[in-house]
């Protein structure tokens, strides 16, 4: 089940809705204590519809998920209580952890790699779980956390679940630290201008995924999948940057609809997206794309091998080759993340240091170049299919351009120019603006910015609603990683 379905439009989330509405008077009839409200029942019906939610396409692996919940839980517990053993739980903790998402994303890999050097090994055939790099990496920032005595151990199972099962973040993240919702678990209060901001946000994401990010798909595919063995250079330029602008509103989509859920039942989920193509520099398209990925490793991997201290170029590669492991157990995941941290690295001795002497336009359209060359790696799995397209994107296409491509554009051109235009701050700008107006502080501009955002939100639903009818390619792309 994804967000961006009909059934979950219109039969999952009314039937959370009404559930959830029914535990809450549970939790105020009769599971309050005086000056204290309880949340124990929405927990519960949370945590319910979280693992209906995931059972709904594989409902195998929601036993793997309650048991990796089991193992940490324990684990939790015993470095919150050992005082010499702390730091044993938390090895075998991160190792259980480990050894789970190897087995089951990394094992495959491994074994087909020794295939490739000349070793016979069978090579087992084990599907992956969705979501289980986000769960995962949760849980591991949890254990570490505790250890840290940064965030308390949590000492119900029930609620540990529910920070890790939690449908709105559970298979696409932001990969959401514990002390972020710790208290939130337990103590959360929902106001009707949460509930606004909370289904605005997601109507949002939604229009991303459905409005932007479907049609841009049938644009790259058109080019990059199914125009391959002829692909033009223009066609290669045409659908590698339909892809990179997919990728974003995908994924940016995804975490908008899980950052509006979560504002709509009390939970105040960090932002994972700060518009990243308006970047002038990698390292700053880095700190502006899946921001809950960059500050994991920044935080668990970068700064414990000794960050900027000591090491710093050997660190900032091991922490990109372990962000390419992370997006998928392929070779080309792994050359695509050494690639941006080998550039990170560069700038950070270079550019970085004289950026302010360089025109920001040629800033921006190195960055870009640099992006769209580090999404061609990305996109292709394939050798022999990289090499045909990184031939015609550098000029040795089967033509320079055709018909094709022009079409593309042309066609198109609203979804390109939407496309474009909503990389930029547009809604920061909008609501800046509609506060400058005349008025703008007092009851008229609230007024004015409430319609229109009632206005933006039912033009959303409306299309949205109208392009899933009979729709086939839905899928969020990092459901996958």
């Amino acid at each position: 089940m994804v967000f961006s379905d009909l059934f979950f439009l219109f039969v999952f989330i009314p039937a959370f809705v009404i559930c959830y509405l029914t535990a809450a008077g549970i939790d105020n009839l009769f599971l309050a204590e005086p000056g204290r409200p309880s949340y124990r029942a929405r927990n519960w019906m949370l945590v319910a519809f979280s693992l209906i939610f995931y059972a709904w396409g594989e409902p195998v692996y929601v036993f793997l998920m309650l048991a990796s919940v089991a193992v940490n839980y324990a684990v939790g517990l015993l470095i919150d209580r050992s005082g010499r053993y702390r730091r044993s739980a938390l090895v075998a903790g991160l190792g259980c952890n480990i050894a789970i998402l190897s087995v089951f994303k990394y094992l495959g890999f491994f074994a087909q790699t020794l295939c490739d050097l000349g070793f016979s090994v069978a090579r087992p055939q084990i599907a992956l779980p969705i979501g289980i790099s986000f769960y995962t990496f949760q849980s591991i920032s949890y254990l570490v956390d505790v250890y840290r005595r940064e965030s308390p151990v949590q000492r119900r199972y029930t609620d540990l679940l529910l920070y890790i099962s939690m449908f709105p973040q559970l298979i696409a993240g932001p990969i959401v630290r514990y002390g972020t919702v710790a208290r939130e678990i337990g103590e959360r209060h929902v106001t009707a201008g949460d509930v606004a901001d909370g289904m605005f946000r997601f109507l949002c994401g939604l229009g991303k995924k459905v409005i932007l990010a479907n049609q841009l798909s049938e644009i790259s595919d058109q080019f990059l999948v199914n125009g391959l063995g002829t692909l033009s250079t223009a066609g290669a330029w045409v659908g590698i940057t339909a892809f990179t602008l997919q990728i974003y509103f995908d994924f940016s989509g995804y975490s908008d609809m899980a950052i509006g859920i979560g504002r709509c039942l009390g939970f105040h989920f960090n932002e994972n997206f700060d518009h990243p193509y308006c970047c002038r520099t990698i390292t700053e398209f880095w700190r502006r794309w899946h921001v809950s990925l960059g500050s994991f490793f920044r935080d668990y991997v970068y700064i414990p091998l000794g960050g900027n201290r000591r090491h710093q170029p050997l660190n900032i590669l091991v922490v990109w080759f372990l962000t390419g492991m992370w997006h998928g157990a392929s070779w080309n995941f792994i050359i695509w993340g050494v690639y941006f941290g080998l550039i990170v690295m560069m700038e950070k001795y270079t550019l970085l240091r004289f950026q302010h002497l360089v025109p920001r336009p040629l800033l921006h359209l190195y960055s870009m170049l640099l992006v769209i060359a580090g999404w061609g790696i990305f996109y292709f799995d394939d050798f022999g299919q990289m090499i045909t397209f990184f031939s015609a994107f550098t000029g040795n296409g089967a033509t320079l351009t055709d018909f094709f491509a022009w079409s593309a554009l042309t066609d198109k051109f609203w979804l390109w120019a939407v496309a474009i235009v909503f990389c930029m701050p547009v809604r920061r700008g909008a609501t800046v603006l509609c506060r400058r107006l005349p008025g703008g502080g007092g009851v008229f501009g609230t007024l004015v910015l409430q319609t229109a955002r009632m206005t933006v939100s039912v033009v959303i639903l409306a299309v949205s609603v109208a392009l899933l009818v009979g729709a086939t390619n839905n899928a969020f792309l990092y459901t996958r990683f």
